[in-house]
């Protein structure tokens, strides 16, 4: 697998290696030994989530407040723009994201350690999206960054987009802080 530091401290593009003949292809999606040593990643995952949206649907910015998730996310089905922001107001990086297209043909994942915010953009039709993070979901806990936020000034490719009503009253950074 090959491993892509990117300007975020700990955030991780990985390209699996990917075995593909005629008849269809095999990849080792994650091996606790290999993501270890290879990226860096020494946390346990304690649980996985697969969701399946339609074309134009921003799922994000989420993060958990106190008990932080880090996800590791793949596309199965499909093609998104994905993107981790520093939302941590002591990071030299703070206001800034790493934005990265995850498909069912590149095969990419992306390693967003805890305390990142994340979110998505489906660029396909149909994408089912994976990922498994290092905690469990807690609703109380919830917390997210408005997808247009200035201060991120994130480069969407899309711009018409549909949000769900909770994701679409989330403060930017500066109301967050």
């Amino acid at each position: 697998m090959k491993v892509i530091d990117t300007a975020l401290a700990g955030v991780k593009i990985i390209e699996p290696q990917v075995f593909g003949d005629h008849r269809g292809f095999f990849k080792e999606t994650f091996s606790a030994r290999r993501y270890k040593e290879e990226a860096g990643i020494d946390l346990a995952f304690v649980q996985d989530n697969h969701s399946r949206s339609r074309k134009g649907v921003l799922r994000g910015l989420h993060f958990q407040k106190t008990k932080p998730q880090g996800k590791l996310v793949s596309v199965t089905r499909g093609a998104v723009y994905d993107v981790a922001a520093d939302i941590n107001p002591d990071s030299p990086t703070f206001g800034q994201y790493v934005g990265v297209e995850l498909s069912e043909d590149n095969h990419r994942q992306l390693w967003v350690p805890p305390g990142y915010a994340h979110g998505f953009v489906v660029l396909s039709e149909t994408v089912d999206f994976v990922y498994k993070c290092t905690d469990y979901y807690d609703p109380s806990d919830e917390g997210g960054v408005a997808w247009n936020c200035p201060l991120l000034n994130i480069a969407w490719p899309l711009s018409d987009v549909q949000l769900s009503e909770k994701d679409s009253h989330y403060p930017g950074l500066k109301e967050l802080y």
